[in-house]
């Protein structure tokens, strides 16, 4: 078995959001700390597709940002291709490794500069890497990305705004091929598009990732897209991983009770008739987590063991969890 491209060791990020230093000495009121990402690891092969899941504020896009060096972790380290990129990004070599992955933001709409022609959108990392330095070159290059993402070479004179967004994320997507990456980060990729315009972006990526032998992480809150796009899928919740499994796997037999009541949220089109656990509570105030398992005050499994020790993520039933009830056999 080859050695994983990306590897993820214990990842937190913790954030201060505290008052001003002045409003807390009037109001006696004590620093404040989020634990946006709070010791999460996984691995993912070259050529291959982990999507994280999970409700929003539960640490998905922080793992994105720590990943390409956006954030900086609290604790823990990210290696890519077998080196720790935090030490990499800030050696000589930093420069070819940002080349190496690269991230698509959620937001079509905001991530590209209203200002710009297409054209100096896609050639930005072109001309920041030294790619080509050659004019004509660079023009040629970014007719050749707009064609290999379904657009025209003629809309390199157009501006964001003459597009729509499912467009527009086809041009996010040619900006992040311009440096030939191996590792894409897509942060919510389809989530601002229309369920039709999703199908074809989401199509698209899979058709890219053949040729090109694309390493991706996929962060998304839409099961559904989940299961088109992934291999392997890591379930989050207030910071920390649940459950991680093999798609198929984490589909017909999901482990943990809260990847149940995500998939129980889908609407069931068969009428199968199954039972199925409602959505219950809300997520907890990240500034004040519950103790032992964040998961349990909405648990229909959960006991004293669950408020009192938080279960570590393990190997149980051929799939990562971390849930005492499954571990004791509870479900």
């Amino acid at each position: 078995m080859s050695a994983p491209l990306v590897e993820v060791r214990d990842l937190s990020k913790t954030f201060d959001v505290s008052a001003p230093w002045l409003n807390r000495v009037v109001e006696r009121k004590p620093r404040q700390f989020v634990h946006a990402v709070d010791g999460v690891s996984f691995a993912i092969e070259r050529g291959r597709t982990l999507a994280l899941v999970g409700e929003s504020g539960c640490g998905k896009s922080t793992v994105a940002r720590l990943l390409v060096g956006l954030y900086e972790p609290t604790r823990g380290e990210v290696r890519f291709d077998g080196r720790p990129t935090r030490e990499v990004l800030a050696s000589r070599e930093g420069r070819a490794l940002r080349r190496r992955m690269q991230m698509i933001f959620q937001d079509p709409y905001a991530s590209l500069n209203p200002r710009w022609k297409v054209e100096d959108i896609i050639a930005e990392p072109l001309r920041e890497h030294g790619l080509l330095k050659d004019a004509t070159a660079r023009r040629q290059r970014v007719g050749e990305l707009l064609q290999s993402v379904g657009l025209s070479p003629a809309d390199a004179g157009k501006y964001p705004h003459q597009f729509s967004g499912g467009q527009r994320q086809r041009i996010s997507i040619a900006r992040a091929l311009a440096t030939q990456p191996e590792f894409l980060v897509c942060d919510e990729p389809t989530s601002a598009l229309d369920v039709s315009v999703q199908a074809q972006v989401l199509n698209l990526m899979k058709d890219l990732q053949r040729e090109r032998q694309l390493t991706y992480l996929f962060i998304s809150h839409n099961l559904a897209v989940v299961h088109h796009v992934a291999d392997e899928v890591g379930v989050m919740y207030l910071g920390r991983l649940v459950e991680l499994a093999p798609k198929r796997e984490l589909f017909a037999r999901p482990q943990h009770p809260y990847t149940r009541m995500l998939l129980d949220a889908i609407p069931d089109i068969r009428m199968t008739g199954r039972a199925r656990t409602p959505v219950q509570g809300e997520v907890p105030n990240p500034l004040d987590p519950p103790g032992g398992c964040a998961f349990h005050p909405r648990c229909p499994h959960a006991n004293g063991r669950c408020a009192r020790e938080r279960p570590p993520l393990q190997a149980l039933r051929g799939v990562q969890v971390a849930c005492h009830a499954v571990e004791e056999g509870r479900i």
